[in-house]
């Protein structure tokens, strides 16, 4: 068994306006054989820029509201909601309050996403 504390994940600050802790995952504190697990805190007006990866995804809203854009379809989202998202779809998820939306996201097959990098380069 393992048993870890989000909190005590410093995690990474993304120029779009949200931390990011990876939970499970490669550098993460658990490192699972097939997915990837992570903490979102996105900052007001903040987001998850569009992008597309090859893996399939969920993203579930703890907290706040906002706007999910998956493909060419768009849904206002809100605590309690999960999307389920299609590997190759492109999606943005963005927070439209003046509150902190908390999300968790889980994909596989586990990786390192290629968007992270490109956002922390300015790309």
């Amino acid at each position: 068994m393992k048993i870890n504390n989000i909190f005590d994940i410093t995690g990474t600050k993304f120029p779009a306006g949200r931390l990011t802790r990876v939970m499970v995952g490669p550098g993460a504190p658990i490192e699972a054989e097939g997915f990837v697990m992570g903490y979102v805190t996105i900052f007001p007006q903040g987001s998850v820029p569009l992008h597309l990866h090859h893996q399939e995804e969920v993203y579930v809203i703890l907290r706040g509201n906002g706007k999910i854009h998956v493909n060419d379809e768009t849904a206002d989202i809100k605590a309690g909601d999960y999307i389920y998202i299609d590997s190759d779809s492109t999606h943005l998820l963005e927070n439209t309050s003046n509150e902190d939306m908390i999300m968790l996201f889980c994909y596989s097959p586990k990786g390192i996403v290629e968007h992270w990098q490109e956002e922390l380069e300015g790309k």
